[in-house]
């Protein structure tokens, strides 16, 4: 059984607020890379840059990263090529912040390369983290049980968020 904890009109007014803090922390910076953790993370973050493009005359350049979930020292996969972020001002975004280990490995791609600066944004922040990783902008935080599971549902652009 599970309970939706927020509906896709939440989710909408929770990411447009999302973009409206990421344009605020970029305001001295001509171009945002919005990087999204592949699947579900990605799909928030290409509402989050179509958001962005509504209200900002700043070039978004959006970015998938591909990380093994289960083995996350694998190598990470992005959509662009280093040249292309570094420098610049980024963004990785996920749907839910379960323990940290997928946001952790993320940043530490980008770290790789000099950046303007790095920040992290989620739909959903569990608080249940093993990795001292946070969010810097988030719909929600929720305080669940560790048996108790987040889950963003995406269906034809259109977002759930249910617990589990």
């Amino acid at each position: 059984m599970s309970d939706v904890i927020l509906t896709a009109e939440q989710i909408e007014q929770k990411l447009e607020r999302i973009a409206y803090q990421i344009l605020e922390a970029n305001s001295a910076n001509n171009t945002i890379v919005i990087a999204g953790i592949m699947k579900n993370g990605y799909a928030v973050a290409e509402r989050i840059s179509d958001f962005l493009e509504q209200i900002s005359s700043k070039k978004i350049v959006r970015c998938q990263i591909t990380i093994d979930k289960k083995n996350p020292l694998m190598p990470v996969i992005t959509s662009l090529h280093e040249n292309e972020y570094a420098n610049e001002s980024v963004t990785i975004v996920d749907d839910v912040l379960h323990s940290g280990t997928t946001l952790i490995y993320a940043v530490r791609h980008f770290l790789n390369v000099p950046l303007k600066q790095c920040k992290t944004a989620v739909l959903v922040d569990r608080n249940h983290k093993k990795f001292p990783v946070k969010a810097d902008f988030k719909g929600v935080s929720l305080s669940t049980s560790i048996n108790e599971n987040i889950v963003v549902k995406v269906t034809n652009g259109t977002f759930t968020a249910s617990l589990i």
